[in-house]
This record gives C-alpha cells, structure tokens and sequence, in this order.
C-alpha cells in the first residue's frame, strides 16, 4: 500500500529539466542506490548526480562502488535530493556535522526524499517534523525513534506527504521511484518506465 498526503500530479514541461541528487555515504544499501537509478535513467529530461562528503569513490555495503561527482553541499542546486539507507546509516544519524550539513543543503531543495532507513537521516536532521514518513519493516522500531513530531506510518511501500517521499525496504525505492516520475511525468511515462524494467510495481503490505 502507498500513501499519499501531498497535492495532485506536478507535470514537468518536456523542456524543462529535473536536477536530482542522490547522497551516497561508506556502507550505504546498493540497492537503494541503483534501483532508483535505473528508474531515472528512463527519463531523459533527469540530471542525476551522486553527491557525498567528498567526489570520489564510495563503497557500498555490499563492496560495489561508485562514483561521487559531487559534494552534499552541491544539493542546493537539486530540485530533489534522495538518501539510501543501509549498514552506514547506523553511524551517521549520530553524526551532528553531517546531520546539520544535510539539513542545510537540503534547505533549498523542493523534494527531499529517502529509501529504506535513510529517513531516519531525514529525522534525526529534523527534516520531517510535521510529516508522515515510513521506513524498512524490520528497521522500523529503531528509526521509528528518531524525530520528535514525525508521524510515522508503517507497513507500505512509500509514503508521500507534500514535498516529502519515503519509502519502506530496499526494493520499495523502486516502487516509490517510478510514483515519483509519475508524479512528475504523468502515469503514461511510469508505466511505460516500469514496462522497459521488467518490473510490476508493489503497493501491498505484504512485499515489505
């Protein structure tokens, strides 16, 4: 199941160009990564960066690297800015530079956005007091705990509450993903995104 608290589709003008950045950080989840960025490579009118504290490689939990272009600092030029989760969030969310430097490059973004246990970034940066948010099932008590007035919402694949996107587990980034490019992009494009993947999009509680 998804939820929708925010407005109605935003269409963006086929001229018009989406700046995304997507934070990596050391142990963050593959898949949490590279799920959504399959999705985005559907769509021609992306500008995709990775971002971390500094350019350069950045291991994932699983070993598998990639390539930061880009500082966190860059995610003031974003009009959306996406955290994973993973094994390295365990550290950060107790990392008080890292929290503050998050919550400001993010000040200006329009739509802040995590996958699995990242928003327990966005929570203990203060990012989404005031907002329902969700997170992986099996994480869910420990990020659950982070926030003083977050409205979390457990068991679904992704909540969207006005500038705002969560997802639940890993995989669910996929499915938040392509709701993300029809909010954008209209149904029409999602579905033909998830039909180029291969990939039926998950709502039910079940799959988390």
């Amino acid at each position: 199941m998804a939820v929708n608290y925010g407005l109605g589709v935003r269409m963006v003008p086929a001229f018009e160009q989406l700046r995304i950045g997507l934070l990596l950080f050391q142990d963050f989840e593959l898949l949490d990564a590279c799920g959504p960025l399959g999705v985005f490579g559907r769509f021609p009118e992306l500008d995709v960066h990775l971002l971390a504290s500094r350019p350069g490689p950045v291991r994932s939990r699983q070993g598998v690297r990639l390539v930061a272009d880009g500082i966190l600092a860059d995610a003031h030029h974003c009009d959306l800015l996406m955290t994973p989760g993973g094994q390295g969030v365990r550290r950060l969310v107790s990392d008080s530079r890292f929290l503050s430097t998050l919550a400001d490059s993010a000040s200006t973004v329009d739509c802040v956005t995590s996958v699995c246990t990242g928003s327990a970034l966005l929570a203990a940066a203060g990012m989404l007091e005031g907002y329902r948010a969700t997170s992986n099932l099996r994480a869910f008590e420990w990020v659950s705990g982070f926030g003083v007035e977050v409205n979390w919402v457990r068991g679904v694949r992704w909540v969207h509450d006005r500038d705002r996107w969560t997802s639940g587990g890993i995989s669910a980034g996929i499915d938040m993903s392509l709701a993300l490019m029809g909010h954008y992009f209209g149904e029409t494009r999602m579905n033909a995104a998830a039909s180029e993947l291969e990939y039926e999009m998950r709502s039910g509680f079940s799959w988390d």
